[in-house]
């Protein structure tokens, strides 16, 4: 396994062609515990959009979830603003750390106000999708036939990682339009080789390499669980 990319927000991995393994660590991302917004009580609210639609926006915005957190976790924020203005996610005020500060809620008007309570819990993606801490993907390494004009197009590709020419054959990550632009030279030339890229994503919640760890605990937990059950 190679990491390809390590920082907080993307975490990328050149591994083994082993997709249900790739694809239980991104079904797994939905049972990592993650610290969203789940209750809003408004108290006043002057905006276009209606008190569900403010809920549901506060419930999306991404929160910091410490190692500390458990399920007894509760977190109440305030908001009180008066318009005209545009409501951001930093005018929730609490003890919650709100990862990015600039997302927009809603709009007031002139003496238009808005007054509310969030609370915040520990919860799972299986849950709600507000529990979900980022995207997981993954798709093969390209194996593809090697000729003078397919060269031109994979030496300048911008993949994930690095084009690499073993004998006949280049082993890349291409994008849509380097891939187009073989297939009209030769739809024969791809193949899947036997190694795949695995992308996680963070939205803020936890760094990508916390995702990653969070994961597979989640896995591990399970598979403890199928087997004392089939005992």
């Amino acid at each position: 396994m190679e990491v390809v990319e390590n920082t907080k927000e993307k975490l990328v991995l050149r591994m083994e062609a082993n997709v249900s393994l790739a694809n239980a660590i991104r079904r797994s991302l939905s049972e990592i515990p993650v610290l969203a917004v789940d209750e809003v009580e408004i108290f006043k609210n002057d905006s276009a959009l209606y008190d569900e639609v403010v809920a549901h926006r506060i419930g999306l915005i991404p929160l910091k979830t410490e190692k500390a957190m458990s399920e007894k976790t509760k977190i109440d924020m305030k908001l009180s603003k008066k318009g005209p203005c545009v409501v951001y996610a930093k005018d929730l005020e609490g003890n919650a750390s709100i990862v990015h500060d600039k997302i927009p809620i809603t709009i007031l008007g002139d003496n238009h106000k808005l007054e509310l309570i969030a609370t915040a819990t520990l919860g799972r993606g299986i849950e709600h999708a507000k529990y979900i801490p980022g995207l997981c993907y993954y798709r093969y390494v390209l194996e593809v036939k090697s000729s003078p004009q397919i060269d031109r197009i994979v030496e300048k590709s911008t993949g994930l990682i690095r084009a690499l020419k073993k004998g006949t054959k280049w082993f890349c990550d291409l994008n849509d339009s380097e891939i187009n632009k073989i297939e009209q030279i030769d739809k024969d030339a791809f193949k899947d080789s036997d190694e795949i890229i695995l992308v996680i994503e963070s939205y803020g919640n936890m760094s990508a390499k916390e995702i990653l760890v969070q994961a597979c605990k989640a896995i591990e937990t399970n598979i403890s669980y199928f087997e004392k059950a089939v005992k």
